[in-house]
């Protein structure tokens, strides 16, 4: 009978420890995957400048644009934690199209060379700052779901492990999002 419940014992101790490694590997991946997302992030915010130089050198009167566009990257570096970066890179993702949008005004801007290069540049760190939100955000509902799963919910909160935030862009942009842009000719 002793064997019976010592052996339990050890079963319940192996499973205890697969599990609380298991959560340690899901945290670590959680926590690589949103320093995937400030490499892009680094990347998108060193070609901005350079973006907004080139542009300076056509429309020189469009000083509006051009600080909005400083603004939101100077935020969007500033902001800490998944909801903070997510709202702060929204407004620096419109400043940009406003000033992607400007350059349509300027015929000479779109055709140098430099120009489209950057703007090809800015697209490419779009791309992989999509799909390194889409790593993050899948590793936090992994994790998220292991830490809520049975048994790990009753131990995991005393082990530390709690639940992570997803990179949201938020309800109020959520909303914008749903409604179908107005294209006029």
């Amino acid at each position: 009978m002793g064997w019976i419940v010592f052996g339990l014992l050890a079963v319940a101790a192996v499973y205890l420890i697969m599990t609380y490694n298991g959560l340690v590997s899901m945290r670590q991946r959680t926590n690589q995957a949103f320093a995937d997302i400030d490499v892009q992030l680094k990347q998108r915010h060193d070609l901005i400048p350079n973006l907004v130089e080139t542009v300076k050198g056509y429309a020189t009167h469009e000083r509006e644009t051009f600080d909005a566009v400083i603004k939101a990257r100077n935020d969007a570096q500033a902001a800490h934690g998944p909801q903070a970066q997510a709202q702060a890179e929204q407004q620096l993702s419109g400043a940009v199209g406003r000033l992607l949008a400007l350059a349509e005004a300027y015929p000479d801007l779109k055709a140098s060379a430099n120009f489209q290069q950057l703007q090809e540049q800015l697209s490419n760190v779009e791309d992989k700052l999509a799909a390194a939100r889409r790593f993050f955000n899948n590793a936090v509902g992994e994790f998220n779901a292991a830490i809520q799963a049975f048994p790990a919910v009753f131990f995991a909160p005393q082990m530390g492990f709690t639940a992570r935030e997803f990179f949201d862009v938020g309800e109020q942009a959520r909303a914008q999002l749903d409604v179908a842009p107005s294209v006029k000719f």
